[in-house]
């Protein structure tokens, strides 16, 4: 691989951003999602969303929700 290319996405971190794409209805249905289909912890699903969102590859690979989410962040730090 050349020094300018970059390694894809991983699978989990494909899994993440494909999981922010889906609408959830009630309180705690995304968090029983993320532990049933990721087998994670909800705290570091959220740790592995926020660093995706400062990823390039991420932003390449799905503009659009990474940018959302981006969005979000920024307009939550604001509000702090």
């Amino acid at each position: 691989m050349d020094e300018g290319e970059q390694q894809p996405l991983g699978e989990r971190e494909r899994r993440v951003l494909a999981l922010e794409r889906r609408g959830f209805s009630g309180p705690g249905a995304k968090e029983r999602v993320i532990r049933e289909e990721l087998g994670l912890a909800p705290v570091r699903y959220y740790q592995l969303l926020n660093a995706l969102l400062d990823d390039p590859r991420a932003l390449a690979a799905d503009p659009v929700t990474v940018n959302r989410l981006r969005r979000v962040r920024e307009s939550r730090r604001g509000e702090r």
